[in-house]
């Protein structure tokens, strides 16, 4: 009873001595097993993180299993793309800068690599070396202007005119 004498209704005290009493057993306030209650907090990520983990990649959307290009290395969209017998040269657009690489059309042992690219008005921006599949990027700063590319594989190779003006 109480203390307004209304039945169902509990004491502090009584409270207190059925709290006390649960703690004893290991229950919580709700009557619930406190290592249940841990064992929980902690399975429950562990398996999610084993599900994760053990899916196979092609299950994901978005993950594998579809065919997609390869990533670029330039941002921006690509604009053109001009073959030569041994590479291609890929350039790229966004609204401030262009970009370009050249890549060798049979990947393979190291040869001799070039690709240039100069906006009207300003100093080409060029990489070369020796690379097995691809040099580049270069990019510059081409805001309302034309650009020249160039670009070679192996002594063999392709040049524009002032594009994307």
């Amino acid at each position: 009873m109480s203390r307004d004498g209304k039945p169902g209704a509990e004491t502090d005290t009584e409270r207190d001595t059925e709290q006390e009493a649960l703690a004893g057993t290991g229950e919580g306030r709700r009557g619930r097993p406190r290592h249940r209650r841990l064992l929980g907090r902690l399975l429950v990520p562990l398996v999610g993180a084993l599900v994760l983990v053990l899916t196979p990649v092609t299950l994901v959307p978005g993950l594998g299993g579809g065919t997609a290009e390869a990533v670029s290395v330039c941002q921006g969209r690509p604009t053109r793309t001009i073959t030569f017998p041994t590479g291609e040269l890929r350039l790229y657009r966004t609204r401030q800068y262009a970009c370009a690489v050249t890549v060798a059309k049979r990947p393979g042992p190291r040869r001799a690599m070039a690709v240039s690219l100069q906006p009207r008005g300003g100093r080409p921006a060029v990489s070369s070396g020796r690379f097995e599949r691809q040099t580049g990027p270069v990019t510059v700063h081409a805001l309302n202007r034309c650009v020249r590319a160039t670009g070679s594989v192996a002594g063999r190779g392709t040049s524009t005119g002032w594009i994307l003006c």
